[in-house]
């Protein structure tokens, strides 16, 4: 094909300088000739996309610095080379946001961690700078004091005037400096080696034991915390076995606390729909549930071993060299005493079950309320006469049917429900051949004469008639003195009889029954 000629318009000529730099004006155009395969050639219209480009924007500022400007030569037209220019790109926000972490983790701590096995390593990407070395990471720190060196086995080292000795004031401070980095990590030490501390080896030895007494005392005090129920709240071995209750069904809920202790700490809680296996017979939880858990501490339970050492249901099991055993040991105590007082009729919370030092009982009130104790409520004198012959019959069944002493009875431990009174708090009942238990019947019933007697009830009677009334026995003393006496005659002619003639057995055959002895 001929070659076509494109005509081009004809010059301006000479005019005025605005004409020159007027938007409106006729462009200034140069004639190019060529053919027409030229024209249809994608590289010629590169060429011309890139003149127009120039001619429109002269002033061009270039990129900042970046991933993407890495030559002259760089070829962008490669889909390969883009992809591997915005990975790069990519890599270097990842491993900047990884060393923004490291510096944010580890702040001014003495140990630090380093993300530098998660960092994106590029082929190349060879831009480093100086600050971006992590000197946590490199086996020397320059910054770092290097440590004493030691002393070679024949015990000096150097010659002649020279010669140092493994003894030497200098070398054993700094030696004593750098143990103290062996210490226990709460005990801050500081950097003794960058200052040259030296450390005499009685300042040393001092430190040292101040060390491991700080850390056998934060250990106990660790375990303390660990084991013990605290004033309202409970450890977490105790709240993982509530935890099993309620998912096991038994418990629907635990609502709080109702009541604190010496001894133990009692919560409310509404029962389950759970069917419980209880004394032969399949029983349905109760709607309202106490839950009694005897407090862990060795505090309380140390001084009153008294009470379950020579019980015979537990004599064989008591542990003075374990007191922790005997935390157990008084829960159960107090399960088999409601045990037999529920079988006699003696009002008392119902016994649910028994786990480990926690004790599920039936809730004796309404509404999440514990009933009032017997010194808190305010009764009519019809009502007090009536609580007094309730009591009077219980004392005389609970000895009598149960075979027991409450050994704690005052108005402190009862409680006025539904127009009678409920006992409560059994765990240090004992039975009348315990070595003391006369003593402590005496005792009782001092409390309930007391009380009542300052309450107006003119039939009550006073503590030696109360005792013969309870016990059966007929003392006939004038004074208390001389009755006391003749109690603890009483109480070393039955030890004396037991211990010649019979003994107890170590176990009831079920709760309720009395004491067996061998004639």
């Amino acid at each position: 094909m001929d070659p076509v000629g494109v005509a081009a318009a004809p010059e301006a000529g000479p005019g005025p300088a605005w004409q020159s730099k007027c938007p409106w004006g006729a462009p200034n155009t140069t004639s190019i000739s060529c053919s027409l395969a030229d024209v249809m050639s994608e590289q010629l219209a590169k060429e011309l996309q890139l003149e127009e480009e120039n001619a429109a924007f002269p002033e061009v500022v270039a990129v900042a610095e970046g991933p993407f400007i890495t030559g002259e030569n760089t070829d962008t037209s490669s889909d390969l080379m883009l992809a591997q220019m915005l990975q790069m790109e990519f890599d270097r926000e990842y491993d900047a946001q990884l060393r923004r972490e490291e510096r944010k983790i580890n702040g001014d701590s003495k140990v630090s961690i380093s993300f530098e096995n998660y960092r994106k390593v590029h082929p190349y990407d060879s831009d480093s700078s100086e600050d971006e070395v992590d000197w946590q990471d490199t086996r020397h720190d320059p910054y770092r004091a290097d440590k004493p060196t030691t002393t070679p086995r024949k015990g000096f080292i150097g010659k002649g005037k020279d010669i140092t000795t493994k003894h030497d004031e200098v070398v054993c401070g700094r030696k004593n400096t750098a143990r103290m980095e062996n210490f226990a990590p709460e005990f801050q030490v500081g950097d003794g080696i960058g200052m040259d501390l030296k450390l005499s080896n009685q300042v040393f030895n001092a430190l040292k034991q101040h060390a491991y007494s700080e850390e056998r005392r934060s250990a106990r005090l660790h375990e303390k915390k660990e084991h013990s129920t605290a004033e309202k709240a409970v450890d977490p071995k105790t709240r993982l076995l509530l935890y099993k209750m309620v998912n096991a069904g038994m418990l629907e809920t635990i609502t709080g606390c109702i009541s604190t202790g010496k001894e133990s700490v009692v919560f409310h809680a509404y029962g389950g729909k759970l069917v419980y296996y209880f004394a032969t017979e399949d029983k349905v939880m109760p709607p309202e549930c106490a839950i009694k858990v005897f407090k862990t501490t060795l505090n309380e339970f140390k001084n009153r071993d008294k009470y379950i050492k020579d019980d015979y249901r537990f004599k064989d099991r008591f542990s003075k060299l374990n007191p922790r055993k005997i935390i157990r040991m008084w829960a159960e105590k107090e399960m088999h005493n409601l045990t037999r007082m529920q079988n006699a009729g003696i009002p008392c919370p119902q016994v649910v079950i028994l786990k480990k030092h926690i004790l599920v009982m039936s809730f004796i009130g309404q509404d999440q309320v514990p009933a009032p104790k017997l010194k808190d409520v305010t009764l009519s004198s019809e009502d007090m006469k009536k609580a007094y012959y309730q009591i009077l019959n219980m004392m005389q069944q609970l000895y009598k049917e149960c075979n027991l002493i409450h050994a704690d009875l005052s108005e402190y431990n009862m409680l006025w429900h539904d127009r009678k009174v409920w006992l409560i708090d059994v765990s240090q009942s004992v039975e009348p051949t315990h070595p003391h238990g006369l003593e402590f019947l005496f005792r009782d019933c001092r409390n309930v004469s007391q009380f009542f007697q300052k309450g107006g009830v003119v039939e009550a009677l006073n503590e030696r008639e109360l005792f013969n009334a309870v016990s059966g026995l007929n003392i006939t003393a004038d004074n208390e003195v001389d009755f006391q006496a003749e109690i603890e005659a009483l109480e070393k002619m039955n030890e004396d009889h037991v211990q010649n003639h019979g003994k107890k057995l170590s176990m009831f055959p079920s709760d309720g029954d009395p004491p067996i002895f061998d004639e």
